[in-house]
């Protein structure tokens, strides 16, 4: 998937941010209970980065690129 419309890469971003952060609260609610399942939250927790990473992608290209 390419984004290249800065305004696409924003709503791109707010959609995954908004993802990451109720993964988190999901993920804080789980790990409070005593019997979680281990494999569903390590998963989370993968989902969870992945998600990061792409918003680490996507901000950086709605940075420009400077000629040095």
């Amino acid at each position: 998937m390419e984004f290249n419309d800065p305004a696409e890469i924003a709503q791109r971003l707010a959609v995954l941010r908004e993802e990451h952060r109720d993964l988190d609260r999901a993920i804080s609610r789980l790990s409070e209970d005593a019997w979680v399942d281990q494999l569903q939250l390590r998963r989370m927790k993968k989902r969870k980065l992945k998600l990061k990473d792409w918003i680490a992608y996507l901000e950086s290209r709605l940075i420009p690129d400077l000629d040095a």
